[in-house]
């Protein structure tokens, strides 16, 4: 299995037998437009930065919502979320979503903007890869990201939606949630690929360049 960043909360997770993309964005946000193919696309919430199915090919599945899932060989839960700390009056709704692809468990928490419940820490069980939005404004902070870490205690961490070369806007770099989370000296990759047995005994933290 392997994830590529495309940029912002939008990353291809490629399977054996099956791609999925995440959070799609538009063009003018600043990335590179999105020319992908993939059999299903998830969607945490309907803003135009996370919604832009438009630049994906191959006539996909998009999920919109909680849920259980089971398309092209994987196994797809959507859980219920928010998009800020006052249960959704601010921003609205968000959908965490936990993907089982070649049995690794992948979650994305989309637009999250609280620390998790204790119904939603169950809910989600054993994380093998966490995407974790970083950069605060509109969803996690640096402190609170590192909380809802280790509240999940994943093998892999890797932080998304924060502010990039491309996206100099609104949010906040990744340095301050490297620095809670006492990761130091981390070396962009261009990509991620892990099996079931090549997960890393202890937590590790990944930076995946955009594309």
């Amino acid at each position: 299995m392997e994830i590529t960043c495309l940029g912002h909360s939008c990353f291809r997770i490629k399977g054996k037998q099956a791609t999925l993309i995440t959070d799609p964005y538009p063009p003018e946000l600043g990335y590179p437009p999105l020319k992908q193919t993939a059999n299903v696309i998830t969607l945490s919430h309907r803003h135009p930065g996370h919604s832009f199915t438009q630049g994906i090919s191959g006539n996909p599945k998009a999920l919109t919502g909680p849920g259980e899932y089971e398309v092209s060989n994987m196994l797809i839960i959507g859980v219920a979320s928010f998009h800020d700390n006052d249960r959704g009056s601010i921003r609205g709704k968000n959908t965490i979503y936990l993907i089982e692809i070649d049995e690794v468990s992948i979650c994305h928490l989309g637009d999250l903007g609280h620390v998790l419940s204790d119904e939603q820490v169950e809910e989600l069980g054993n994380i093998d890869v966490l995407l974790i939005p970083v950069g605060g404004v509109s969803t996690l902070n640096a402190p609170l990201a590192a909380e809802v870490v280790r509240q999940l205690e994943p093998k892999i961490v890797i932080p998304m939606h924060y502010k990039t070369e491309a996206l100099k806007r609104g949010l906040e770099p990744v340095d301050r949630f490297l620095k809670e989370l006492g990761a130091h000296d981390i070396t962009p990759q261009a990509k991620l690929s892990v099996t079931r047995t090549s997960l890393p005994l202890t937590m590790q933290v990944v930076l995946l360049e955009y594309k």
